[in-house]
């Protein structure tokens, strides 16, 4: 099963390699059909700690990491993050 990707906006970078994200989308009302907006903060892990307030990341689903992080920052203003180096195999 695909992993979900998510677009927001950083809204808080205080906590150490780890970034909030607000996720915002719109749904119809379902009497009015108004078009409303809904938001819900995500927490996600930002290894190099490169993303500041403001900043528009791609967030993508991964395994949990804490109690509430289970996504990761995957771009940062359109820019791919340099992905960490693969866990050294031995053979």
């Amino acid at each position: 099963m695909p992993k979900r990707v998510l677009t927001g906006r950083v809204v808080s970078d205080k906590m150490d390699k780890t970034v909030t994200v607000l996720v915002e989308r719109r749904v119809m009302h379902p009497l009015y059909k108004k078009f409303i907006r809904r938001s819900k903060k995500y927490a996600a892990h930002d290894e190099a700690n490169l993303c500041k307030e403001g900043d528009v990341v791609a967030i993508e689903e991964c395994a949990p990491i804490s109690k509430r992080k289970a996504w990761q920052v995957v771009q940062r203003n359109g820019q791919p993050l340099a992905e960490a180096p693969a866990e050294a195999v031995s053979a």
